[in-house]
């Protein structure tokens, strides 16, 4: 019995599309579109640290390959890491394949003998593959050479954390597809007072968002000091 395909509203959430994300290096979602799309067949290795948002981009890149009719399949590593063989064996047939964080299996070698089978699996189908990690293939703690190898011939995409500006758009961007409103001054008061993690400002934005519909209120900086001064941020 075939299980049935969510909703690919269900499956990627919507905040996280090619087109929305922020400060890509050049040609980087162009690049990442035309995979989607099946133009091109890169294999791509997309590293950066904690923040910069290459889960988006993982998760955007499968969007994008659903919405142009490609099966497509996004399996986070760290919840596979022990298993990965059976969880690699269910993502057989897919046309775009994301793998995201590499870090997790690293120095497992048992689930680096099986990604580096399905690797080659892959390549011979013509799949179309995108890996995340932290650090390089040198830099992983990978204990198989010849993964090393394979990952090392992967086209790199290096994503770098964002500044004060990309942050603010970020906040306004999302907040926009909210239907909030941020004025400057609650964005300026929110970045001098959370830590630059990206993924952390906009878990607090959806918080945000819940608490002024409950209170239904604007988000403004005496809103945000009344909800957050007695939070730890």
């Amino acid at each position: 019995m075939s299980v049935p395909q969510l909703p690919l509203a269900l499956r990627y959430p919507p905040d996280q599309r090619l087109e929305s994300y922020i400060g890509a290096p050049d040609g980087a979602l162009a690049q990442l579109r035309a995979i989607a799309v099946g133009e091109a067949q890169d294999w791509v290795y997309l590293l950066g640290p904690a923040g910069t948002g290459k889960t988006h981009l993982a998760l955007a890149l499968c969007a994008a390959a659903e919405q142009a009719g490609r099966g497509s399949a996004y399996l986070p590593l760290a919840a596979a890491a022990g298993r990965l063989r059976d969880a690699l064996e269910a993502l057989e047939g897919r046309d775009v394949i994301a793998l995201d964080g590499l870090d997790a299996i690293a120095g497992r070698r048992d689930d680096e003998v099986a990604l580096f089978d399905f690797h080659n699996r892959a390549r011979a189908a013509g799949v179309a593959l995108l890996y995340t990690a932290s650090a390089a293939p040198d830099g992983l703690g990978l204990v198989l050479p010849d993964l090393r190898s394979r990952l090392a011939q992967c086209g790199r995409i290096m994503l770098s954390p964002l500044d004060d500006e990309g942050r603010s758009a970020v906040l306004r961007t999302r907040a926009l597809r909210r239907g909030l409103v941020l004025d400057e001054a609650a964005i300026d008061w929110l970045l001098a007072r959370t830590g630059r993690d990206l993924a952390g400002l906009v878990r607090l934005l959806d918080r945000l968002d819940r608490e002024s519909l409950a209170a239904k209120r604007r988000i403004t900086v005496p809103f945000l000091r009344q909800v957050l001064d007695a939070s730890d941020l």
